[in-house]
């Protein structure tokens, strides 16, 4: 550990010697066809499925007695620590005394957004849907459409209008950076709506959102100032007046977690880090215009702190989950997490936010959206000569 801890520093995946020791075969022969297998050979590839999972299972094994005897004890003394960093082990009346007291009284309300999009050529839709829920059913949904349309209205020059449209719409297909813009752009919106609905929407005592509280999209305003500005002032509430929160992750964002993670037995939590080397990389990464990276820079140095992460396990059965909440609250937060993850002890994670996502899918749902637009369309007589692109959902 003489090189600081895991979690220090950004690690790449670049060049060939970096290939060869991720992957243990040059690139070289990875590209050479005459090494590829011709054809499906089932009883071939699960033999070496059988043998890469069960060799690195036991690696994994044999890593997780060493973390949990060893670098366990160096995650609450290393510099920079938060004051409880550390590792706990909580306990069933704990929980069941958030079960009973807290979550199904209503006291917990989680969030979950969703956005589906429609691309065609005359016009691109995309549609944000949030939905507010606890125990005791949805407490709200929200939604916002936005119209994409390129061909201006009539002019006193409709040709130089119809060149104007096939110049924007060129621009726009030709490199990856605009439609990278574009999809950023509808993720920081949803994002920041999610954050917004359970801070300004939301009655109950705590309140569950899924990631990173301070995700990427927000601290960089996805490229957008207004953005940016309306996000910050979000979390700011968020951290600073509400406080009760869990955020909890469903994606392996960070694996040096989730390798401490797994080394923990089910009920205990690692207190690892603060927000504070996350917002740090991506103000200094992004590129922004103006006075946004001041915004976002005072943003991290006042409210980061005060936002601890780490992971907790519901089930030695199922994957550890990274958690985020506030320094004052977050052991018991921790206990909300778990509580809520232990009534589905075969997926670990928190029920209460699936069930925001199934109330989500069933009122903003890519099936009831795409029958709108299918009758709109008809309705304008185009029937299906512009659906050349799916109807894409996240």
């Amino acid at each position: 550990m003489a090189g600081g801890f895991p979690f220090e520093g950004d690690a790449e995946l670049v060049g060939d010697d970096d290939f060869r020791k991720a992957f243990g075969e040059d690139l070289s022969a990875t590209l050479d066809l005459d090494t590829w297998s011709q054809g499906l050979d089932i009883e071939g590839i699960m033999d070496r499925f059988r043998s890469e999972i069960a060799g690195a299972v036991d690696k994994e094994g044999r890593a997780r007695t060493i973390i949990r005897n060893e670098v366990f004890p160096l995650i609450a003394n290393r510099p920079g620590a938060p004051k409880k960093a550390g590792v706990y082990q909580t306990t069933a009346e704990e929980l069941e005394t958030i079960h009973n007291g807290l979550l199904f009284t209503g006291r917990v309300e989680a969030i979950h957004g969703s956005t589906t999009n429609h691309e065609s050529l005359p016009l691109g839709i995309t549609q944000l849907g949030i939905a507010l829920v606890g125990y005791g059913g949805t407490s709200g949904t929200f939604s916002q459409r936005l119209f994409r349309k390129e061909m201006a209205q009539q002019s006193a020059s409709p040709v130089q209008d119809a060149l104007d449209c096939i110049f924007s719409r060129t621009r726009r297909s030709s490199g990856p950076r605009q439609d990278t813009l574009s999809k950023l752009a509808r993720r920081g919106i949803r994002t920041y709506a999610e954050r917004a609905v359970l801070v300004e929407k939301a009655s109950a005592e705590w309140r569950i959102g899924h990631g990173n509280p301070c995700a990427f999209e927000l601290l960089s305003g996805s490229g957008y100032r207004s953005l940016l500005v309306a996000s910050l002032k979000v979390l700011r509430k968020l951290v600073q007046r509400h406080q009760k929160f869990v955020f909890v992750s469903s994606e392996m964002e960070e694996r040096g977690f989730l390798t401490l993670g797994h080394a923990l037995r089910a009920g205990e939590y690692a207190i690892i880090e603060t927000l504070e080397r996350f917002g740090e990389r991506v103000v200094n990464r992004w590129e922004y215009e103006g006075d946004s990276s001041r915004l976002a820079q005072s943003f991290v140095e006042e409210c980061c702190p005060d936002i601890v992460c780490g992971v907790f396990r519901a089930s030695e059965r199922t994957p550890p989950r990274a958690f985020y909440a506030h320094r004052e609250h977050v052991d018991f937060a921790v206990r909300v997490a778990l509580a809520d993850s232990i009534l589905r002890p075969e997926r670990g994670f928190p029920m209460l936010l699936d069930v925001a996502e199934t109330a989500c899918r069933s009122a903003f749902g890519e099936d009831g959206f795409l029958g709108l637009i299918h009758d709109a369309y008809a309705q304008a007589g185009a029937h299906l000569e512009y659906f050349t692109d799916r109807i894409k959902s996240r």
